[in-house]
């Protein structure tokens, strides 16, 4: 272990402990009802810019109407829009949606692609939804990379980056395999609950002996407030 950065190790142990009463990301709740790459694709578009509990209901109504690429493919556009409502950007994300199942219905023969590579050549699919699928779908090693991800690995001083990508590309060489899929959970989880990007709740925080606090000027005196 490099003795410059944190103890990644003790600070994930100790967040698996706990995370679990905070806010678990939607799409990790839905890949634990079903391991279907398809429906992990999906609920992950639904879930942009959009709240768990939304995205939630969209998700179980769209996915009752269709739950293969070839259903999807199939129905309107408005059919999608008025079943995903009010998910933010439902007009925009209805097209997508449909046409990312044609694709993969045509292209793929109905198979969701298992790389990286082919993921993000769906409109719409970047790096981080394609990392959700393989890790959540697929159980590959991936590391999903969003803002949480990104600021809070800074902020422990675990990495030194400046880009999402360049933290996925960081944490690829020095995060140990075995916790790829789960970190983003975690990290998720902590940044919604308590490390937030402004005035984080540092006296509360179960890692916060192991932080380096990397960026921090305020931080809130508990939890209230």
């Amino acid at each position: 272990m490099n003795k410059s950065r944190p103890d990644i190790i003790k600070i994930i142990k100790r967040l698996k402990t706990v995370y679990k009463q905070w806010n678990v990301p939607i799409v990790t709740l839905i890949s634990k009802m079903s391991r279907d790459p398809f429906r992990i694709l999906i609920a992950t578009i639904l879930s942009q810019r959009t709240k768990d509990a939304v995205t939630a209901q969209a998700s179980e109504r769209l996915f009752k109407a269709a739950s293969t690429p070839q259903g999807i493919a199939g129905m309107q556009v408005k059919q999608i829009q008025d079943i995903i409502y009010p998910v933010g950007f439902y007009r925009v994300k209805a097209g997508r949606i449909r046409i990312v199942a044609r694709k993969i219905a045509d292209r793929y023969s109905g198979v969701v692609p298992d790389t990286i590579e082919e993921l993000v050549k769906l409109p719409g699919v970047g790096r981080k939804t394609a990392n959700l699928v393989i890790g959540l779908g697929y159980g590959k090693p991936a590391i999903c990379v969003d803002t949480h991800v990104h600021r809070i690995s800074n902020r422990f001083g675990y990495i030194k980056t400046k880009t999402p990508f360049e933290t996925e590309m960081a944490l690829r060489k020095v995060l140990p395999e075995q916790y790829w899929i789960i970190y983003n959970d975690l990290l998720v989880a902590l940044g919604q609950a308590i490390c937030h990007p402004v005035s984080p709740k540092c006296s509360v925080c179960p890692v916060t002996a192991y932080c380096m606090k990397i960026g921090v000027n305020r931080v809130k005196k508990s939890a209230k407030g």
